[in-house]
This record gives structure tokens, sequence and C-alpha cells, in this order.
């Protein structure tokens, strides 16, 4: 079952459409117009990153990054793996699982009083 798409000669608008089967006949309709007038146009495509890639494209945080940075879940732990691997050293396991557990939404036990704490605020 494809989904062709189409752009409307009378508004301009592009609308999708899923087909049932390639050999029925289709004669599509404007959902925004309901002009006839429609030609086929190329579609796009879906293109997925590894969490690696979306890693290395967001960057290290800057000295003050926002507190958004640290509601990621992905970023928990990030500083601590790359020093283990700037060292060439094997993160202990042990170390491993409380990150992923973190990233999962698990806090260890010494953070749960802090979970909605903001990293800029003043501790006391």
């Amino acid at each position: 079952m494809p989904i062709y798409e189409f752009m409307c000669q009378n508004c301009c608008r592009k609308s999708s459409f899923l087909i049932r089967s390639s050999s029925a006949s289709f004669s599509p309709e404007c959902p925004f117009c309901g002009g006839t007038n429609l030609s086929r146009t190329i579609s796009s495509f879906a293109y997925h990153k590894s969490l690696k890639t979306v890693w290395e494209e967001s960057g290290e945080p800057t000295l003050h990054p926002s507190d958004d940075y640290y509601k990621d879940p992905r970023n928990i732990g990030r500083w601590a793996e790359k020093k283990f691997q700037e060292m060439g050293e094997e993160m202990p396991s042990q170390l491993q699982e409380k990150i992923q557990a973190a990233r999962d939404g698990e806090l260890p036990e010494p953070l749960k009083d802090l979970k909605g704490a903001s990293p800029t605020a003043a501790y006391s």
C-alpha cells in the first residue's frame, strides 16, 4: 500500500494519499480546495540517526548549558563516558548500569532528593 504525494495546481498545497492497490484506478482530489487538477510529486524519505550520531551532532554543552540540556536523558553520564574513552579505559559495568538506569528515569538514591533542582540553582 504505497503513499503518493500530489501537488494541487489550484491552491499549490501538497497532499498525501494512501493507495490500497497499485492496480486500482485513482483520481485524487485536493482535500483543501476540492480541485482535481493535481500532479504527482517526488516524495521525501525518512532518515534515522544512530544514538552516536545524535550525540556527535548535539556537541559539547557550553559553559552555561540551558536547563533543557540536563533534562534530556541522552546527556546523562555523557561526560563520564567521554572521559573514560579519552583515557582508553573501559567504564566499569556498575557505572554503566547506573548511567543507563538514570537515562531510563531511575535516579541513584543520593540524587533522588535533587530530582527537581536546576543545575544553575545556588545551594547553601
